[in-house]
């Protein structure tokens, strides 16, 4: 329980709901009753949500919530919130609670990866068991912070995995322990890999910021991306804190986040304030930049 006046609650839930839009209905009309803002998706397959309101009204929503039977087992996350994490609330049903193209295909009730808690990690690290961790988040949130010597299969996007997965095929016969922000993500990437032959399946239970909360500033280098205005949760003292993200530009350390200033490309990485323009953001690349810069300058010829 945080002490905070706000509270932020992240969770999901992989279970068969027969009417998708009722349970919209259902979540908007009490979030909007608690004053609560953020995100939640609806799927057959279950539901996936992250919110922010009251310490207050948070309680009475996850009194109403877990007392449904279907959701009575939840594992939620909880952190000290802002009050100002989210601009508005968002409720709608998707295919999915979280993308990958795999709404026929995968289903975490049927195959999905062992959950490993975090103290049982930090056993396997204490004892010096052998695994490898394959880290299910973007690159983005990747170079900002990670495990030591995890790996990324290089997804720009959580549904690119399916086409990654060539690139850790050499661990099918290793122990394999996949890791993301709040554990979703892992339930059917986990699967997937059980599906394709890995023969030893771990899943980080409650994911990065379950083992952060417990172990802060231990085998977790750097901060957790997360998906609101706070952008980053650091868990260590900041005299103690290391930034290991880099100026995608210049490489020196950095934890500032700015999206390219050509809209057509929008691509969200690191750039540290010298290398950003004065209204502190920047071009991607040098492709983006002559591409806005020609269309500025043949209008003005035109003008």
């Amino acid at each position: 329980m945080t002490s905070s006046e706000y509270t932020i609650i992240l969770f999901y839930k992989y279970i068969r709901l027969e009417d998708p839009e009722k349970e919209k209905h259902v979540q908007h009309k009490l979030c909007k009753e608690l004053g609560l803002k953020g995100r939640v998706i609806v799927a057959p397959e279950g539901i996936n949500s992250t919110l922010e309101g009251t310490t207050e009204n948070i309680n009475k929503y996850l009194s109403e919530f877990l007392a449904d039977p279907r959701f009575s087992d939840t594992h939620i996350k909880k952190s000290a919130g802002t009050g100002e994490a989210f601009p508005k609330l968002s409720v709608r049903v998707r295919k999915e609670i979280v993308t990958l193209g795999l709404e026929n295909d995968i289903s975490p009730n049927q195959i999905t990866g062992k959950h490993l808690k975090p103290e049982e990690l930090k056993k396997w690290y204490e004892s010096g068991k052998k695994f490898k961790i394959v880290d299910m988040r973007n690159d983005y949130e990747f170079k900002v912070g990670r495990f030591k010597d995890s790996l990324m299969p290089d997804l720009q996007n959580f549904r690119d995995l399916k086409k990654e997965l060539s690139k850790i095929e050499d661990l099918k016969d290793e122990t394999v322990l996949t890791v993301c922000t709040g554990g979703v993500r892992c339930e059917k990437a986990s699967g997937l890999l059980v599906r394709e032959g890995f023969k030893d399946v771990y899943q980080l239970d409650g994911g990065i910021v379950s083992y952060m909360e417990k172990f802060p500033a231990q085998e977790f280098e750097g901060a957790l991306y997360v998906f609101d205005k706070r952008i980053l949760m650091h868990f260590d003292p900041e005299d103690k804190h290391v930034v290991v993200g880099k100026c995608e530009k210049c490489e020196t350390p950095s934890e500032r986040y700015v999206n390219c200033k050509n809209p057509m490309c929008n691509k969200h990485f690191l750039c540290c304030e010298n290398c950003s323009e004065e209204d502190g953001r920047s071009f991607c690349s040098t492709a983006c930049f002559d591409l806005i810069f020609h269309k500025t300058l043949d209008k003005s010829l035109v003008s």
